[in-house]
């Protein structure tokens, strides 16, 4: 049985107008620091306690920074905001009519009720339809994600490192990345550094440098929004890198040991890889069915909110939905959409309370700051606008890399996160060092467990079993845990938990 609803907690009651935010990523938190010196009571909701830097998840996958370092917590950024409050859950109901906001932490309800409310809860990876595809492949979305491929990435080095039989290596050394993305490229690109560099000459029955890494997409490009020009010589240059780049390529099925590929002619081959990475397309936060079903508002393919020019949802000019969630023309997914979004609607909601009207708003303009990409150490590449013409500047190399790292520097929340990240940058690139290179059984394991703990809470549920809870009204985890005396079979191992020959350590 789950706790009774409870209203959200609160500081002295006040009459001020009640501002909820859900997603502490870009939008959201730049929407809460906007609105920090407003006349206004903030709440900001978000099932986890971090803000994700997420442009830099795949240097923690790499080993090249901590996830602390990109991952600072949401309540100690927002400490000094005596206005807002934080508040950990999952929001998994939006009542417009009541106008609240219903939350969920392990089995306690709550709900939270607002005047405005801004929806900025992000997006989850694609599958395309084929979610059974992630216990494989997962993808590049959350810390969790992040760690669980340093896990798997290493383990297959120590995997290989112990097995005798040729084919067996191949496997394991083979890495496969899926979309040629952004993150796609920059992960397949440090992938090949990582082996040819940082692991080079530390294994005795294994050469890292053979490590085989393939760069797949079913497009007929490399970094399709930056054009061809760009695209191009990203290709050539993770080529010399020896990464293998596979176009007009679609992935059809994938299992524990590979992958099936479909050619555009239509015929089909397997690659052998253990190790597989999932970055091709996203998937909008399933709040955007909520509010489609409630408002009429249209959603597109990947379920963003087709939203007005205000940022709004029709006959409701106090929901405003921003970053990942919303579609708007010529606003690509990249952070700074959601940072302009987060702030416009929090600038809309300062000028409503200074007597200013719904319909006396001014349309969202979004502002094009260029788009950047690296590839390895000492490359990237950068497409910038031209102000005034429409042109853009484009270059590769050197420089372009140098202004990746200074841009995202900049947007480091905390200057003890910005140094940190400048010192471990500063050994990664002038040396072949790491810092961040240890993993845990669990970080591989933990998440296809957890998944497999919840259907088998399922079933009990639907049976009538009870499942065993704390005092505190919650799950045990300690005897149900991987390992514990009747454990859940994880990957690599079988029904009686004994590990099986394709174990990541």
């Amino acid at each position: 049985m789950s706790s009774p609803a409870v209203q959200a907690p609160a500081g002295a009651a006040t009459t001020r107008r009640k501002v909820v935010i859900i997603g502490s990523g870009f939008g959201g938190l730049f929407a809460a620091q906007r609105l920090a010196k407003a006349d206004v009571d903030v709440t900001l909701i978000a099932k986890t306690t971090h803000h994700l830097f997420q442009p830099m998840l795949y240097q923690v996958a790499t080993g090249i920074v901590a996830e602390g370092e990109i991952a600072p917590a949401t309540r100690v950024v927002l400490r000094k905001q005596k206005n807002t409050a934080v508040l950990m859950g999952d929001v998994y109901d939006i009542d417009l009519e009541a106008k609240t906001v219903t939350s969920r932490l392990l089995e306690r309800i709550t709900v939270t009720p607002y005047d405005d409310l801004i929806v900025a809860a992000g997006a989850d990876q694609s599958y395309f339809g084929n979610d059974h595809f992630a216990e494989y492949a997962p993808g590049m979305k959350t810390i969790d994600h992040a760690l669980e491929l340093r896990g798997r990435i290493l383990g297959a080095f120590e995997q290989a490192e112990l097995s005798h039989d040729p084919a067996e290596r191949a496997k394991l050394l083979t890495f496969v990345v899926v979309g040629a993305g952004p993150t796609g490229v920059e992960l397949a690109g440090q992938i090949a550094e990582m082996s040819d560099k940082t692991l080079k000459g530390a294994f005795r029955n294994i050469d890292p440098t053979e490590a085989r890494v393939i760069l797949l997409d079913a497009a007929p490009a490399v970094l399709p929004p930056f054009g061809p020009k760009l695209g191009g010589k990203a290709a050539a240059r993770l080529e010399r890198m020896g990464v293998e780049i596979q176009l007009n390529a679609m992935v059809v099925d994938v299992d524990y040991d590979g992958l099936v590929v479909k050619e555009k002619d239509g015929t089909t081959r397997r690659i052998e890889s253990q190790c597989k990475v999932w970055s091709a397309g996203v998937q909008a936060s399933p709040l955007g069915q909520q509010l489609a079903e409630q408002s009429g508002v249209e959603l597109d393919r990947a379920g963003r909110v087709k939203v007005l020019p205000d940022l709004t949802i029709p006959g409701h000019p106090e929901v405003f939905v921003v970053g990942d969630m919303m579609a708007v023309d010529g606003v690509p997914g990249v952070a700074q959409g959601a940072i302009q979004g987060g702030r416009y609607a929090a600038d809309a909601i300062k000028a409503e309370l200074k007597g200013q009207t719904p319909d006396q708003r001014k349309p969202f303009s979004y502002y094009d700051k260029g788009s950047m990409a690296t590839i390895s150490r000492y490359s990237a590449v950068m497409q910038v606008p031209i102000p005034g013409i429409k042109k853009t500047f484009e270059t590769e190399g050197y420089f372009a890399w140098l202004g990746w790292l200074a841009l995202h520097l900049v947007y480091l929340v905390g200057f003890r996160n910005r140094l940190n990240t400048l010192i471990n940058w500063f050994f990664a690139f002038t040396t072949r060092g790491r810092s961040q290179l240890a993993v845990t059984e669990q970080q591989v394991y933990a998440r296809t467990a957890i998944g497999q703990l919840s259907a088998l809470e399922k079933a009990g549920e639907t049976s009538g079993a009870e499942p065993a809870k704390t005092d505190a009204g919650t799950v045990d985890s300690a005897s149900t845990a991987p390992g514990a005396t009747g454990s859940v079979p994880t990957e690599g191992k079988d029904a009686d938990g004994k590990e099986s020959e394709a174990e990541a350590s």
